[in-house]
């Protein structure tokens, strides 16, 4: 190599030792050709108050694969009961973890009545008209960890429904064996007209990365 291409050549970062350091060479800072502001994302729980969180998993009446009906899961993740602080109105809002996305949405009122999974004393049945997504007359079961947790659930919204825990409407509805159908309320075009529930503030549906 000739006087002038060695002249050329870049000096190597050494160390005290006098030897090469490769890692002090690649000391290089890139700027980015763009930069993003944060965004906020809002959940529209903005104006709620929790009034009651605990995990459970959901599941919903309907149809495997082959079309028999079953119990399809929903997701996991926290059951929530919030108030909405202008209106007092209140509503259970569940979400998928990781995904955050909605799998149970609407409002709490009298007209929704618990029962009991007679498979399990951790469980509850009802039917509602749910807004996760659009309008629809839906079947839920919940689980729970613990019968202790299902029965404070039960406790909790049946205050949001204005009723005691020991009401004789209570009572009848735990002594009911019978898996409940989701016609508990005539769907709109058969028969009598359905009364729809009133859509809760919708929250962000869509998946969290």
């Amino acid at each position: 190599m000739s006087k002038e291409a060695e002249s050329e050549i870049p000096p190597t970062a050494t160390d005290e030792g006098g030897e090469e350091n490769p890692e002090a060479e690649a000391n290089v800072n890139f700027e980015p050709v763009i930069k993003l502001k944060a965004v906020e994302t809002k959940t529209f729980e903005e104006e709620e108050d929790v009034l009651f969180k605990m995990r459970a998993k959901l599941f919903g009446w309907g149809k495997d694969v082959s079309g028999q009906p079953c119990w399809r899961e929903r997701g996991t993740g926290d059951v929530k009961f919030l108030k909405h602080q202008k209106t007092g109105k209140s509503r259970m809002l569940m979400r998928r973890e990781k995904t955050f996305k909605v799998c149970a949405n609407f409002y709490i009122t009298p007209q929704v009545n618990l029962k009991v999974n007679p498979t399990s004393d951790r469980s509850w049945i009802w039917a509602v008209v749910d807004y996760s997504e659009e309008p629809k007359e839906e079947l839920f079961a919940i689980r729970f960890a613990t019968s202790e947790n299902a029965n404070k659930f039960k406790e909790e919204f049946e205050k949001l429904q204005g009723k005691s825990a020991g009401s004789s409407s209570s009572s009848s509805s735990n002594t009911d064996s019978t898996t409940p159908q989701p016609s508990t309320t005539t769907p709109s075009g058969e028969g009598e007209k359905s009364e729809k529930a009133e859509k809760p503030t919708e929250p962000e549906t869509t998946s969290q990365n």
